[in-house]
């Protein structure tokens, strides 16, 4: 099955432990007070654009561009201005590399190299620091230097103006993963010195190593698992549904030890919680809820929960500015983000009909259901139809062939979102009078 490729050597992973040291060096010579506030710019972007080289090679190319480009529409446009443009060539950048993509692995049919997979995943992540930064400055969050690159100045103060923009676009901590990190909090964290204590980081980093050993060892016990048991392609009616299951469970159990890595990274460098936090600024938002993903029983609850900043990202970018279905807006672009790969369109917008059915379910229960014993009995079945819906929207973002997602479809997996489906439809009718 092309859902298990992958899954035990993660390239980005080996990329991500390699930049450790340096994230340790750079947060101890902060300690140490042992540079000035442009050196530390520069060790960022020096470490972010070594790190491009050795993942990506010559593709560093297609995140190097778009970077500095973004950093010149940053410097010049005005508040006004500077979201549209951005937003706009961006997103028409990362869609073209994304049809690079497509051709490949659709026309030529051949699969695409893990550099240019690997430059496609920072080439996300630049895109949510660029969306960000933008609106920051559109909203007056950060204070633009445009007026004062516009001045009569030298090359050298241009360039000095100039700087904490590309290298927060380029900081290697976050090249490759990690949790948006806004530029407030990057900008506080370059020109202080670190206020963590050194055995609280270790304690905290020791803590997220356990994690991720953890992790791969049920990895390594579940892929045994599912390598050993039937695939869609020869599953026999209720036995799609635990190789649907487990299946997700090892994309969960991937994606859960890759946040936690990226976090300690960011830890390490001295961008974790408890640093650079503006007054009115949300905290340190992780990725990985595991607790809270694992025991909901709603829907709605998993979406906000599962990759947290990339949620809250997708929120501030477009489901607060949606006029007309703002939901569905949220879930389309997220697919367009992500690529528009088949599974990805079908998946993202199953996905939304399933927390607009969350929400209209969960609301009329609260009315009917009241003794404790069938509560308890409904939350149980809830949170074992959560996640298996979850499943199912996971298999289907993750299907890269049009097999692999009529599979899916085809199977006995289809009739929970199918019963929500109907259940929205139904409650859907009501809903004026509920109200």
């Amino acid at each position: 099955m092309d859902w298990l490729q992958g899954f035990f050597l993660h390239p980005v992973s080996l990329y991500q432990g390699a930049a450790f040291p340096f994230a340790l060096l750079f947060n101890y010579l902060c300690v140490m007070d042992s540079f000035s506030t442009h050196a530390r710019y520069l060790f960022l972007l020096a470490g972010g654009g070594a790190l491009a080289l050795a993942a990506m090679g010559s593709f560093a190319v297609l995140v190097l561009i778009p970077a500095l480009w973004a950093t010149v529409l940053i410097s010049w446009l005005g508040p006004r201005d500077v979201h549209r443009w951005a937003f706009f060539f961006q997103m028409s950048w990362q869609t073209l590399c994304h049809l690079g993509l497509h051709y490949t692995e659709y026309y030529l049919q051949e699969r695409a190299s893990t550099r240019f997979c690997i430059t496609l995943s920072s080439l996300m992540l630049l895109t949510q620091r660029v969306t960000s930064l933008s609106l920051d400055i559109c909203e007056g969050k950060v204070k633009a230097a445009s007026r004062g690159i516009r001045e009569r100045s030298s090359l050298s103060e241009h360039l000095c103006k100039a700087l904490p923009y590309f290298s927060y676009l380029l900081f290697f901590p976050a090249l490759l993963g990690g949790p948006l990190c806004s530029f407030q909090k990057f900008q506080a964290r370059v020109q202080r010195s670190s206020n963590l204590c050194p055995r609280h980081s270790v304690w905290a980093l020791s803590w997220r190593g356990l994690q991720i050993l953890g992790l791969e060892c049920l990895k390594v016990v579940l892929g045994k698992v599912v390598s050993a048991g039937a695939g869609l392609t020869d599953c026999g009616q209720l036995q799609c549904i635990h190789v649907m299951w487990s299946t997700a469970g090892l994309f969960k159990l991937t994606y859960y030890s890759c946040w936690i890595l990226d976090d300690a990274l960011l830890h390490a460098a001295g961008f974790g919680p408890g640093f650079g936090q503006s007054p009115g600024e949300e905290g340190y938002i992780p990725d990985a809820d595991i607790w809270t993903l694992e025991t909901t029983h709603r829907i709605s609850l998993f979406t906000r929960k599962w990759n947290q900043s990339t949620a809250q990202w997708l929120r501030r970018l477009v489901f607060q500015h949606g006029r007309a279905w703002p939901l569905l807006q949220t879930f389309a672009f997220s697919a367009w983000w992500h690529g528009l790969h088949p599974g990805q369109v079908f998946g993202f917008l199953c996905w939304a009909l399933m927390v607009e059915a969350d929400y209209l379910i969960h609301t009329f229960a609260r009315l009917f259901i009241r003794s404790w014993p069938m509560q308890l009995l409904y939350r149980t079945l809830t949170w074992a139809h959560t996640q298996l819906i979850i499943a199912y929207i996971m298999l289907a973002v993750e299907a890269r062939s049009l097999s692999s997602l009529w599979l899916l479809c085809n199977s006995y997996n289809s009739v929970f979102p199918l019963v929500y489906c109907i259940l929205l439809f139904l409650l859907g009718k009501r809903k004026h009078t509920f109200n």
